[in-house]
């Protein structure tokens, strides 16, 4: 199941890279022609921005499967085990109803998205929106795995905290360094060297 799962993360950021190679070259190409030629490519109007929809949507399942999505952490910490484990199984069951919903929508407006048609390049705009069926699937099968793992007691105590502290602190160290933050919630001292 793991294998599986690190190659749809795989595949799904080799996607990722081509909807940002899309964008690169599409608006760069578009920007010279505009500024040697005065002339430009239609398509590249829309294109980039279909290809931004998919990025942002498959990001956020490829984050959720990283667990690189932001958080706060300040309820989670002060609690036990159990309350830890308890929120986060909560959770992973909203974020499961989410899903459900988010792939219920895109199912109720089916009909309309692949009955319009995008002004240039003519695709059913259920190619562009309909992604969503993808990242709400994917999303809510790890969600239910997650929730799976926790009832088998699979899950380690540092899932239970999403957010990273080793990434905050060294953020904290190179803004400390720079001088641009106090360290360790200490006042800033004023130039002068007086408080």
């Amino acid at each position: 199941m793991k294998w599986f799962a690190d190659t749809l993360t795989r595949l799904l950021e080799g996607v990722m890279v081509l909807c940002l190679a899309v964008m690169l070259v599409m608006v760069f190409g578009n920007v010279m022609l505009r500024l040697f030629l005065n002339t430009g490519i239609d398509l590249s109007e829309e294109m980039p921005r279909f290809a931004f929809v998919w990025l942002t949507f498959i990001g956020a399942a490829v984050g959720m499967r990283r667990r690189a999505h932001l958080g706060v952490d300040l309820l989670v910490q002060a609690l036990p085990g159990a309350g830890r484990r308890l929120c986060w199984g909560l959770s992973q069951a909203l974020m499961l109803v989410c899903c459900g919903y988010m792939v219920y929508g895109t199912w109720l407006q089916h009909d309309i998205l692949a009955g319009n048609a995008s002004p240039v390049a003519q695709i059913s705009m259920i190619w562009v929106f309909g992604v969503s069926y993808l990242s709400g699937t994917v999303m809510g099968l790890i969600c239910l795995s997650n929730l799976l793992r926790l009832a088998l007691g699979r899950v380690a105590d540092d899932e239970l905290i999403d957010v990273h502290e080793e990434g905050m602190a060294e953020a904290r160290d190179a803004m400390n360094d720079l001088g641009h933050a106090p360290a360790h919630g200490a006042a800033p001292t004023p130039q002068g060297g007086r408080p």
